[in-house]
């Protein structure tokens, strides 16, 4: 695991939509460096989705097809329920 989030990360974090920027980005600042080696890559992996389907995964109303997904969703899902400063769920 690095110690370093790189800028292309915080860059793609950035969505059209306030909800993904938010869950995405405290995800990323808050969890990111500390998630296992595969969470990790799993992360990127879902930065590629489209926002309509992030928003849907994160929101709970669809679950990705691809495993690996279902996984990051819900730790990122859970993370948004369980920190200190939780502001949509």
């Amino acid at each position: 695991m690095d110690t370093i989030i790189p800028k292309r990360l915080r860059w793609s974090c950035r969505r059209g939509m306030l909800e993904l920027d938010v869950l995405l980005g405290n995800f990323l600042e808050e969890a990111y460096l500390q998630a296992s080696d595969r969470d990790q890559k799993n992360f990127v992996s879902l930065l590629d989705c489209t926002d309509q389907e992030l928003f849907m995964w994160l929101t709970g109303k669809e679950t990705p097809a691809e495993p690996a997904l279902i996984d990051i969703t819900g730790k990122i899902r859970h993370h948004a329920k369980t920190r200190k400063h939780a502001a949509f769920f």
